[in-house]
């Protein structure tokens, strides 16, 4: 089967330098960084990135100029090597990213259960008042004062019973 190569356009060979300076590696530089220099600012919107890209790029082609000037459009194999460098660094980006950026651990059901069914069984064995203490106390956020009048004592009588309470809870459940 015959190799088909791809149409070279104007724009991707550049200009023609004379024929002097064909093979020389230099006035292909003086050519084309510029133009590739604008093509990856305009791809990464970074100076740094494209200069750094830029600098790859030519290293990558002087390193096999005695190849890359016999092609037919060095300066395409030039914007590839260049493209190709910044697909590799997003890739490498990504693969850093997913290893920083984990999911979170999804939490057991069974534990929770468990937990729930342990802190339910726990507040059964607390006195009503000591649960009702307990509940506006902690859970819902209510002051002292407040759960006193709504449970129609004095404030020391709640913070007394939520004391109680905990103490009774930490018994059963543990130090937790």
């Amino acid at each position: 089967m015959e190799r088909m190569e791809m149409p070279v356009s104007a724009a991707t060979q550049g200009p023609r330098l004379p024929p002097e300076e064909a093979d020389s590696f230099e006035a292909f530089f003086r050519a084309e960084h510029a133009r590739l220099l604008r093509a990856l600012f305009v791809v990464t919107g970074s100076a740094e990135e494209a200069e750094e890209l830029m600098q790859e790029a030519f290293l990558s082609v002087w390193e096999r100029w005695d190849r890359v000037r016999s092609l037919d459009s060095p300066t395409g194999y030039l914007y590839r090597t260049g493209m190709n460098a910044f697909r590799s660094r997003l890739r490498r980006a990504a693969r850093v990213a997913r290893r920083i950026v984990r999911p979170a651990p999804t939490p057991d059901a069974f534990e929770a259960a468990d937990d729930r069914d342990a802190v339910v069984r726990a507040l059964a064995g607390l006195t009503e008042r000591q649960r009702a203490a307990l509940v506006l106390v902690e859970m819902l956020g209510f002051g002292s004062d407040e759960a006193g009048e709504i449970l129609g004592v004095k404030a020391v009588t709640v913070r007394v019973l939520a004391s109680q309470g905990r103490a009774a809870m930490r018994e059963v459940l543990g130090d937790d």
